[in-house]
């Protein structure tokens, strides 16, 4: 006995208008928008530096090394490891 198996009947789907294309910005404008939010990042920064309170000093290390901070100078060594971060 075969299986019989139909297929759905194809419909047309209605054409719908395809949506205006926006006009493309030109280098002036982009560089335009680009000064804008650099000026409007600039205000909001100054702006929070004002409105800021110094914070607390920190605290003094307790048993680090002595001198400067070595990860900050290059190599990092301590009890003959040397270990570049």
């Amino acid at each position: 006995m075969r299986s019989c198996t139909m297929t759905p009947p194809q419909t047309k789907r209605p054409r719908t208008a395809k949506p205006a294309a926006k006009p493309r910005a030109t280098k002036a404008v982009i560089a335009r928008r680009i000064r804008e939010a650099g000026e409007r990042a600039l205000a909001e920064a100054e702006k929070r530096r004002n409105g800021a309170e110094p914070g607390p000093e920190p605290l003094p290390e307790l048993g680090g090394q002595k001198g400067p901070e070595p990860t900050r100078y290059g190599d990092w060594e301590k009890k003959g490891i040397i270990s570049d971060f």
